[in-house]
């Protein structure tokens, strides 16, 4: 049975594109409800990480329920990096006195979304299909992602609390028009050597008290966080605007490429 899905669905992805390609966008409105950013920020650690050469990729998806947005379906033009001119800048910064060069790609910062056109929603589905097939993704929405929850077997809970007080930090905002929200929220790393935490965080703001070893504030409900593991998904109700995820990886990381997969989902009022 799984051999004859793995023909059928890449079968009917070739016969979307050339539909799409012979008749155009006109007849492929968006089926999607909510806006979509995605992203993407890369990181270049330098010769003071233990982890050094290393790179870590956090590839970012954010569905989120947009009170401005007029779109009624369209993929917008990634070659079309005027709009994104403010926000991809290379940028040499530190963390506890070691230097990284940071990278987004695309971010807009919630100024821009997208909503895909019937064709790109239909790919989508196809990969998140093969995705539900191998078992890495739970959720049948091609773009609100929800992981299987896995602790790290590497090492225990102990040896994660010493070793990422010298990890790399990176804050994940949020997108909404509300003054209060509730998200649910995934991550996984493609690295099973190591592990993560991840919180939410109600700004950036304790981004940088945690990089000052300070006391920093993180919604404490089961679902807002998770420490020393491979793969999470959570709830968390109610936070605040400007509240994003606080996602910290340890200076061990062996790959020459870290990637951290982020799915953040604004949820629909029943």
């Amino acid at each position: 049975m799984k051999n004859k899905l793995y023909f059928l669905i890449p079968l009917i992805a070739i016969i979307l594109i050339l539909s799409n390609a012979l008749f155009g966008h006109l007849i492929f409105d968006s089926p999607y409800g909510q806006d979509i950013n995605k992203y993407s920020i890369y990181v270049h650690l330098q010769p003071e990480w233990n982890s050094y050469p290393g790179n870590i990729i956090y590839d970012i998806t954010n569905v989120w329920s947009n009170s401005k947005s007029n779109a009624k379906g369209f993929d917008y033009d990634s070659s079309n990096t005027t709009m994104f001119a403010d926000y991809n800048s290379n940028q040499l910064q530190y963390q506890k006195q070691k230097s990284f060069v940071e990278l987004k790609h695309e971010f807009s910062n919630c100024e821009f979304s997208w909503k895909p056109h019937l064709y790109r929603y239909t790919i989508d589905s196809v990969r998140n299909s093969i995705e539900l097939i191998q078992g890495t993704e739970l959720n049948n929405d091609p773009y609100v992602s929800i992981y299987p929850n896995i602790p790290n077997e590497k090492y225990n809970s102990e040896k994660q609390k010493e070793i990422i007080k010298q990890g790399y930090a990176q804050f994940i905002p949020i997108c909404t028009s509300k003054d209060l929200t509730s998200y649910e929220f995934a991550v996984s790393i493609n690295d099973k050597n190591t592990a993560f935490d991840v919180y939410f965080i109600p700004s950036e703001i304790e981004l940088r008290a945690y990089l000052e070893d300070r006391s920093f504030i993180f919604y404490t409900k089961e679902g807002c966080f998770a420490t020393n593991h491979n793969s999470f998904s959570g709830i968390c109700n109610n936070v605040r605007k400007n509240s994003g995820l606080l996602v910290v990886l340890p200076d061990n990381l062996k790959l020459s490429l870290t990637k951290v997969k982020v799915s953040l989902h604004e949820k629909l009022l029943n």
